[in-house]
């Protein structure tokens, strides 16, 4: 595989995520607002009608029984697109990223686990008992697009070493989230669509060693794997991630062969085109033709996908999903409606992420492990692990699987759940941005 196509992987996804987090901030107060309006139960009804898209007899967003309603849809099915962006993500890191070698990716992957373990640990410590219990895994994920763009904030002076420690944890955080969700958060499985899923999985992994480049091929099958996974019992977003690694990360054409095909074709354009028409001759849009297909040969369909997609899951899944989930209703509010699961979330997020990422780096230096990447110590260390504190979409996401559906209580869990995420990663946002702020300024990261 020719590497030089994944040219600063880190860089790209950095440059194309963050500024997705000013329009979820910005999506989720207005999701607030309404929520404590009169136009809450209009909002309510609006995300509790049934979507519908049928052949026949046969419904793409009817499962267990019933069809789909708009919630539901935003839930599992945009978000196993968000889901297939990460997968695509984690792939190319692993291929050619920080997480390629042994070497790059133990520093993260070990901020990354403890920034997992302590926050749940501090849940079931402090946290309440009972259904409240469920939503241990809240607190563990770290949200990319909102900690990138705080970080952004502070501007040209921030190391490239502290972006890249960031956004590599951020991703190990986004694999243990997808663990935990089919682990922990799938129904009883249903072992015949169980099969079928697994048989086109296999399906678009043979036709990725075959090098089948087509997008629409591992688009239209990949819909096929996310009904089949909705119908199984695992949560259907899994299907997302699974798909993504089954797209090829070998281009059609290599760079020198691509390189070569357009010098040729560029040889064969007349020397004097004619310049003062608009109208090409059928030869120059022959030969223009070529070019075009030639260029899209040379991009994978690994990187041209993740590539498409940041528009669709940074403008519209992810705001759709923060519009649907960030409600939060203050009726009924008091100093002592904190208490419970809104505070045990807070300080899971807060000092959990803060305490679990330095230590475990902290200790993995000091013990002559690894060392700390360039342009990074202590102090910068400590901000960056306040940074990780910042759950909110994954975090809302599984908050969701964990109280959405339990009867009685469930609502109330899930809005103090909600309350927690946002205030948790508000606070963290806020003070991981004035301690770098500080540790920047006098220039000693």
């Amino acid at each position: 595989m020719n590497k030089d196509i994944f040219k600063y992987p880190i860089r790209h996804f950095i440059q194309h995520k963050i500024n997705s987090g000013a329009i979820l901030l910005f999506v989720a107060v207005i999701a607030m607002i309404i929520a404590n309006s009169p136009f809450r139960e209009h909002y309510n009804s609006w995300f509790a009608k049934e979507v519908v898209f049928q052949f026949g007899d046969f419904s793409l967003f009817h499962s267990h029984g019933s069809n789909m309603n708009l919630l539901a849809l935003i839930n599992d099915a945009l978000m196993a697109i968000f889901f297939f962006s990460v997968g695509l993500e984690i792939k190319r890191e692993i291929l050619v990223g920080e997480l390629s070698t042994p070497r790059k990716a133990l520093l993260p992957v070990i901020a990354a686990c403890g920034g997992m373990i302590i926050p749940i640990l501090i849940f079931w410590a402090i946290g309440p008992t009972g259904p409240a219990a469920k939503g241990a895994a809240i607190p563990m994920a770290t949200d990319i697009a909102f900690s990138l763009g705080v970080l952004s904030l502070l501007g040209q002076k921030v190391p490239l070493s502290l972006k890249i420690f960031l956004t590599a944890f951020a991703v190990v955080d986004d694999i243990g989230g997808i663990i935990v969700i089919g682990l922990f958060y799938s129904n009883q499985l249903i072992w015949e669509y169980l099969l079928w899923s697994l048989f086109f999985v296999g399906l678009l992994w043979g036709g990725g060693r075959l090098g089948i480049s087509s997008k629409l091929f591992y688009i239209f099958f990949g819909i096929i794997v996310w009904y089949f996974f909705l119908n199984s019992g695992i949560h259907p977003t899994i299907a997302g991630v699974i798909v993504a690694f089954t797209v090829p990360a070998r281009p059609k054409i290599h760079l020198p062969a691509y390189i070569a095909d357009i010098r040729q074709s560029l040889e064969r354009l007349p020397e004097k085109a004619a310049l003062s028409s608009n109208i090409l001759t059928n030869s120059e849009l022959s030969v223009l033709k070529h070019i075009e297909a030639s260029s899209d040969k040379a991009i994978s369909p690994l990187q041209s996908l993740d590539d498409n997609l940041h528009p669709l899951v940074n403008y519209i899944v992810m705001p759709l999903f923060a519009f649907a989930n960030a409600s939060i209703s203050f009726t009924g509010f008091s100093l002592g409606s904190i208490e419970g699961v809104t505070l045990t979330v807070f300080i899971s997020l807060v000092l959990g992420k803060l305490i679990g990422i330095f230590s475990f780096t902290w200790l993995s230096v000091k013990t002559g492990l690894l060392t700390m990447p360039e342009k990074m110590n202590n102090r910068s260390l400590f901000g960056i692990s306040l940074l990780g504190g910042i759950g909110f979409t994954v975090s809302l996401f599984i908050a969701n699987l964990s109280y959405a559906n339990l009867s009685g209580t469930g609502s109330t869990l899930l809005n103090q759940a909600k309350l927690g995420i946002i205030s948790g990663s508000i606070f963290a946002g806020i003070c991981g941005y004035l301690v770098l702020r500080k540790v920047l300024k006098n220039n000693n990261p």
